[in-house]
């Protein structure tokens, strides 16, 4: 019986605003680089695989800046090779920085309030797992999810991102569950997927920008709203 759902946060229940495509567009003009829709969700789908390896070897949060200044530089790099752009890794760093000067902020996708709500409705325990270096009570104030979950968990607070067990082990806790009685959803394979099923908590795929259609190896939705069916199978 489920008695616990954990979400992902970035590319879960939240997103940028303006869109990651508007961002990268605009901040990739200055450099004379022309991006396509497609491209920058292709990219980002690469981009993401490799922060969540990097979290597997060596945790964003423990690197020092310049550390950090590579790490972005190729994750943006990355970013502008899905639209066929191939640029060094000074010129990649240049343009994530003129990316991280677009004003933007990060909100809730519009089926998040609606699911989370009826899913209180049901008696469920809530909670958020997130790779974010940021205090997770903060996390939900300024997301509008206080209230809507019972808690989010972060690997600032916990000091271990997904994939490893100790982050997962925290949110059983604070859910007062057993892993067989809890389900997650995410929208990494590595860091959610895999990261779930190895403590033993039902993994669930969310793949919004059709990055993964052919995957079978969980359940996999496109939004929130095809939650119940998976239920239903579980």
């Amino acid at each position: 019986m489920i008695k616990a759902i954990f979400f992902d946060l970035y590319g879960t229940l939240a997103g940028f605003n303006p869109s990651r495509f508007e961002i990268q567009s605009k901040a990739a003009a200055d450099f004379g680089i022309t991006l396509t829709q497609e491209g920058v969700l292709r990219g980002y789908a690469a981009a993401d695989a490799f922060m969540a390896g990097q979290n597997l070897s060596e945790p964003l949060r423990t690197l020092n800046d310049e550390g950090k200044a590579t790490f972005f530089a190729e994750y943006e790099r990355k970013v502008l090779l899905g639209s066929g752009v191939e640029v060094d890794s000074e010129t990649a760093g240049a343009v994530w920085r003129r990316v991280r000067q677009v004003p933007y902020e990060m909100t809730t996708y519009s089926d998040v309030a609606p699911t989370l709500t009826a899913l209180r409705g049901n008696g469920l325990a809530l909670g958020v797992i997130s790779n974010m270096n940021r205090n997770g009570e903060a996390l939900a104030k300024d997301l509008g999810l206080t209230g809507l979950v019972d808690f989010v968990v972060t690997s600032l607070e916990v000091g271990a991102e997904k994939p490893y067990p100790p982050i997962f082990n925290a949110a059983l806790a604070r859910a007062s569950v057993e892993a067989d009685e809890a389900v997650h959803v995410g929208d990494q394979l590595s860091s959610d997927i895999d990261g779930a099923r190895s403590v033993g908590i039902h993994p669930v795929l969310i793949d919004r920008d059709g990055n993964h259609p052919g995957y079978c190896d969980a359940p996999r939705i496109t939004g929130l709203d095809q939650l119940a069916d998976v239920f239903e199978a579980l």
